[in-house]
């Protein structure tokens, strides 16, 4: 795997002009380049600004959407928006990197990701969510049909052992390499787990919905995707990560979902 992420990579901003076809206008941090490391994905983070420029979705002949969620909880920013946001642009092994947001709502995220996976068509799709109270990136191994919120989303929903999908299978399994990705990032230096369990929110109901979605063919032939947890950043509380390490884990995680075509084996279970 260490030979197969020994790749070239360029850390710039890109600069794009909005169009109403695309929807909420996306914004792609500024980036200043530095010094490369052995592996082009595991550069040190670029330095991040307060300007934010909008664009276009990055045209290409293959995508990666990540997404990240708008502030929930009481919460006044989420890191897995501005993960997106820094690595919109970013090119890998031929792919181009498209970030989108998605409401912290249990029917309006996936009727937002379903078009977003109509619209670009992406070969890797990754959604990223919060998850105060984790201290690592992580890796969701499976998505299961059941909604039970603990508190209501952002539109005042809460519902309570209602099916994400209707006479749905019982779960799917993230089509990503997740064992792959999680030695990438452990060997970046940045804390990584393997997570059994994506909750009952909206984070688990989006990588219900997505798994579901893929399956029925959206997306092109052979497209794969999943769901990763980030902690929270050091104003939200403990335990959490630097935006910085956490921009470089998901960008590093994301060279390994696109280069491993195969997973690994690695032990990275649960006792309970």
């Amino acid at each position: 795997m260490g030979n197969m992420l020994r790749a070239e990579a360029r850390v710039g901003a890109a600069h794009y002009h909005p169009s109403k076809k695309d929807g909420p206008p996306l914004f792609a941090p500024t980036f200043q380049k530095r010094r490369r490391t052995r592996y082009a994905m595991l550069n040190d983070a670029p330095h991040f600004t307060p300007h934010f420029t909008p664009h276009l979705a990055p045209r290409a002949e293959r995508l990666i959407l990540l997404t990240g969620f708008d502030p929930f909880g009481g919460d006044t920013q989420n890191p897995s928006w501005l993960i997106a946001q820094a690595l919109h642009g970013q090119r890998i092994a031929g792919h181009v990197v498209v970030a989108a947001q998605l409401p912290t709502q249990f029917d309006e995220s996936l009727q937002r990701l379903q078009a977003l996976l109509a619209l670009h068509q992406p070969a890797v799709t990754l959604c990223l969510g919060q998850a105060g109270g984790r201290s690592a990136l992580s890796l969701e191994r499976i998505g299961i049909n059941i909604n039970d919120a603990r508190i209501a989303d952002n539109r005042g929903n809460q519902p309570i052992d209602t099916p994400v999908v209707p006479n749905g299978p019982a779960a799917y399994f993230s089509s990503l390499p997740i064992k792959a990705m999680l030695r990438a990032v452990l060997e970046a230096g940045v804390p990584c787990e393997v997570s059994q369990t994506a909750g009952t929110f909206v984070c688990n109901h989006v990588l219900y919905g997505l798994m579901h979605l893929l399956t029925r063919g959206a997306g092109p032939a052979h497209a794969r995707g999943g769901f990763a947890h980030v902690p929270w950043l050091p104003a939200q509380g403990v335990p959490h990560l630097a935006l910085r390490d956490m921009v470089r884990g998901v960008h590093t995680a994301l060279w390994a979902a696109v280069l491993a075509q195969q997973d690994i084996t690695l032990g990275a279970g649960a006792t309970h």
